[in-house]
């Protein structure tokens, strides 16, 4: 147990791996050390996973996904098991919370209200979704004709084994994204969280032993990316990768998912504009366009990071979001007056650090922050950088930290060419009280998302992901079905004479 702020005591789960309903030891014992980031103290160790513990892993995904009694479950009650588990983490949100602070560095009050309420929402919402797969009767108009009469219909089947490899920024919510359609459709999985974070899924793993998951349908190895994340995704076994991450990785994983032909789904990296009108409600627009990359300490891949503003109001606006900036209270998480926790490693402060230094040097102005936070823990301060320009390294690559870039717009048709001018495509949001031109911008737009008047609203009903290099194929909403699902056309050829 570790004491925290307010007297809060938070309980670390053992360095173990869940494989196949059993808690493991690595097989070469190595170990992973976990820091809080608000502090920098050693407060747990994970496994440093082998590739022989992968293999461990996936071969008893695939033993139960191919066994009889998973093969045969009924679909209600694939449902029911992650019913079963949403119950669980409603049972215990407060600690999960607290835990999910102690490892990420977000604010408890986030940690309870937005990322526990996304697990339990989606394990509910997949598990509704669980009994609704269905194909379709095909009417068939042979190229040939034999004379024979023929039917035809298809049928939705599970993919497989799916390794599902998940980020630091919501350790608990992307494990159960990855996890929950899967089991709703009868795929087995093989988790690997990141080693920035693992804890909750730790704890996740406990949870689901406790609600009768079968042995082997879920499975938790902890490690590094380029050792364990690899092996999963070598694996000849493993059918499927989801994977929410860097560009980068994500680049490394569609490369080598080719070798095997694995079917991907991948939710990489974001340069979100934000474009604030000269006819929008500031009064909504300025608060809007913060809210759009401050929260979880700019860690969200839709982070509005990019502030597209037409000249007229610039500077009221780039003005009054500093100013909000300004009064955000960092601090740990675990003081109810903090809005700001810290960035999740001293590696994420110090990318952050050389990309806003760089941009002050290739001429951005600070209006606030632009530095890291004195003393111990990860913090950065929340930073707005006036007089941006599109051929800056900042204006490109992708901070994930509370920063925001603020470009001047002299001319509103520049406003697609400007927005679309990264090579990312997440999201976007568009602040205006026209509804003519929100629709016709919109349209323009290249990313997988647009906001009207807000930002970084999701719901498991509408499907999310991005286009060029943030991301292949979408999660949530009916679109999920595809990702975990294949379609298998069955024909038959039928004996007419069976009523001569």
């Amino acid at each position: 147990m570790i004491e925290r702020a307010g007297g809060s005591a938070v309980r670390i789960p053992a360095a173990r791996m869940l494989i196949d309903g059993q808690w493991c030891d690595g097989i070469e014992g190595r170990l992973i050390a976990v820091h809080d980031p608000a502090t920098e103290e050693k407060i747990a160790e994970v496994v440093a996973a082998t590739a022989a513990d992968v293999d461990r892993a996936v071969q008893a995904a695939h033993r139960a996904y191919e066994s009889p009694s998973w093969q045969k479950m009924r679909p209600l009650d694939r449902g029911r098991l992650l019913e079963r588990l949403a119950l669980l983490i409603e049972r215990d949100a407060d600690d999960l919370a607290r835990l999910e602070t102690l490892d990420n560095g977000k604010p408890y009050g986030v940690s309870r209200n937005v990322d526990m309420k996304f697990a339990m929402d989606a394990l509910r919402y997949y598990g509704g979704w669980s009994s609704k797969m269905a194909g379709e009767y095909i009417q068939l108009s042979p190229f040939f004709d034999d004379g024979g009469t023929y039917r035809a219909y298809t049928e939705r089947r599970p993919v497989g084994v799916v390794g599902g490899i998940t980020p630091w920024n919501f350790p608990l919510g992307q494990a159960v994204q990855k996890l929950a359609p899967a089991i709703a459709f009868g795929c087995t999985v093989v988790l690997k969280p990141s080693e920035e974070a693992s804890l909750t899924t730790l704890r996740l793993g406990e949870l689901i032993l406790e609600a009768g998951f079968p042995e082997g349908t879920v499975n938790i190895v902890t490690g590094y990316g380029h050792e364990a994340g690899q092996a999963l995704v070598d694996h000849p076994l493993v059918r499927k990768i989801a994977f929410t991450g860097s560009t980068l990785t994500g680049q490394k994983i569609l490369a080598a998912s080719a070798r095997t032909m694995k079917r991907v789904t991948l939710e990489l990296g974001g340069k979100s504009p934000t474009i604030v009108l000269a006819d929008a409600d500031l009064d909504q627009a300025i608060p809007g366009a913060a809210n759009a990359i401050f929260p979880n300490s700019g860690q969200v891949c839709t982070a509005g990071s990019r502030l597209l503003v037409e000249a007229s109001i610039f500077d009221e606006v780039t003005q009054g979001v500093a100013r909000l900036a300004q009064d955000l209270k960092l601090g740990s998480g675990f003081d109810p007056l903090v809005q700001l926790g810290p960035l999740v490693s001293a590696r994420q402060l110090d990318r952050v650090s050389a990309l806003v230094a760089k941009g002050i040097e290739e001429g951005a102005e600070p209006l606030c922050g632009g530095a890291r936070d004195a003393g111990r823990g990860y913090f950065y301060r929340p930073t707005v950088l006036s007089g941006g320009r599109p051929d800056m390294q900042i204006a490109h690559e992708e901070v994930f930290g509370p920063v925001v870039l603020a470009m001047p717009v002299q001319d509103p048709r520049d406003i697609k060419a400007l927005a679309n001018d990264t090579a990312y495509g997440l999201g976007a949001s568009i602040w205006t009280r026209d509804i003519n031109k929100a629709h016709l911008l919109a349209a323009q737009l290249d990313c997988g998302t647009v906001w009207i008047n807000t930002h970084n609203v999701l719901d498991l009903a509408m499907p999310f992901g991005g286009t060029k290099l943030s991301g292949l194929g979408r999660e949530f909403g009916t679109e999920v079905i595809h990702a975990y699902t294949e379609p298998r056309a069955v024909c038959m050829r039928l004996e007419t004479s069976a009523f001569d």
